[in-house]
């Protein structure tokens, strides 16, 4: 048996730069205020094509959709926001406090052509915020990426930056880029030219190298912003600016969904020599309320779990691998089994020990030591089952202490608890 195609297992090898994602993104997403979701991997289709964008790819080509038993049409989630959006409105979070600050971490489907660095089963950090219009928070968002990245070891990181205007702008916008999009048409590729009536903004966002050149001297939202959404974008670059973070203001930026509205980013690393997104988010004031919601503002962002990954083992960064505290050598029979005792107490108090059960030679279980990184090594042997008295070895420094075998739990607990 096989993983399907597009799926992959993570085994405890790579595991540790994924948890050391983890951890610092909590550490720091706590630290800004937010609190941990977790919602279903499976929605009701509807919120996806309502909320994404009916012409939108990952609608129309890429989500996992299926009937169940009642002819329910089901999917499994290609994004997180929408699946927040839904649990803000039905669990009514707006009734005593509109605002709302989630992070989320957890697996998305998309049934798109695996390549390296993109499966069908795919990772995301998701960051949400409900009820705050001002613009201070768009930049705080792009901020505690750049923050987030910067700490876990990425370098040559920008910022791409754009605004999207609103329902007041946007459509005067729309109709200009319309009129423009219409004397290339024969240059675009099918899909955009079948959503030109629909979404003219989504060919701004198509990858097709016949579309890239046919958008080249496209006129630019930013040109045709409202004061209020020029105010505003201006508050993010201004901010920005002071805090140091370096941007770009890249004006064909629009995100590949629907729902965003004033600002959308892109954060880009160019550790590797090439750029490489390895996260991006936007504003989506309009969203909670087309789902049924209060009228809301609302903006936030994911993180390519996998990519970024990718990009930190190509830079060498060094995992999180806390090695053992303990590793206890045990020979013979009474040996092994007050070991068993002590590993399961030491491990009770938060301490991270092990012992072999195998009985192999003193010789084969230092090696082995070793190779956990055990920061000490236990050696009860008959001798000194008799003695009562038991060899701790400090693997750093090979200083060697005897432990009376009456007070060793306790003596060993407050002696590993120091280092």
């Amino acid at each position: 048996m096989q993983t399907i195609r597009g799926f992959r297992d993570i085994l405890p090898g790579r595991i540790g730069l994924w948890q050391k994602v983890e951890k610092e993104a909590s550490r720091l997403f706590e630290a800004f205020g937010f609190k941990e979701i977790r919602i279903p991997v499976l929605e009701k289709t509807e919120l996806f094509a309502r909320s994404i964008g009916e012409t939108t790819d990952i609608v129309e080509k890429e989500m996992y959709t299926f009937d169940d038993r009642k002819k329910d049409k089901l999917t499994l989630r290609p994004e997180a926001t929408a699946s927040i959006v839904r649990s803000y409105i039905q669990h009514k979070m707006y009734a005593d406090n509109p605002i709302r600050k989630f992070y989320m971490t957890g697996p998305m489907f998309r049934r798109e052509r695996p390549q390296k660095g993109r499966y069908r089963q795919f990772y995301q950090i998701d960051v949400e915020v409900f009820g705050v219009a001002s613009a201070y928070i768009d930049s705080q968002l792009i901020y505690l990426l750049h923050n987030l990245f910067k700490n876990l070891g990425l370098t040559g990181l920008s910022a791409h930056i754009n605004s999207l205007g609103c329902p007041e702008c946007r459509p005067a916008y729309q109709k200009t880029l319309l009129n423009f999009l219409e004397a290339k048409k024969d240059l675009l590729c099918e899909n955009c030219r079948r959503r030109m009536s629909k979404n003219p903004l989504r060919i701004l966002d198509c990858k097709a190298q016949t579309c890239q050149d046919a958008i080249k001297n496209a006129p630019a939202i930013l040109d045709n912003l409202c004061d209020e959404c020029d105010n505003h974008f201006k508050i993010v670059k201004t901010t920005l600016e002071k805090q140091n973070v370096d941007f770009i203001v890249n004006k064909t930026l629009v995100r590949g969904l629907d729902y965003y509205t004033r600002t959308a980013w892109e954060i880009q690393t160019t550790s590797l020599g090439a750029q490489s997104a390895v996260a991006g988010g936007g504003r989506y004031d309009k969203l909670v309320k087309e789902l049924g919601g209060p009228d809301t503002p609302a903006i936030g962002f994911a993180i390519g779990f996998d990519r970024l990954v990718e990009v930190m083992e190509q830079l060498n960064i060094e995992p999180l691998e806390p090695g053992l505290d303990l590793f206890i050598i045990a020979m013979g029979n009474e040996a092994m089994d007050k070991a068993y005792h002590w590993s399961c107490n030491i491990n009770q108090n938060g301490l991270r020990s092990e012992t072999d059960f195998q009985g192999k030679s003193l010789k084969s279980l230092m090696k082995k030591a070793n190779k956990l990184n055990a920061g000490h090594v236990l050696i009860a042997g008959d001798k000194e089952v008799k003695e009562n008295a038991f060899i701790l070895r400090n693997m750093e420094t090979k200083e060697q202490v005897i432990i009376n075998g009456d007070s060793l739990l306790a003596d060993l607990i407050n002696i590993l608890k120091k280092q």
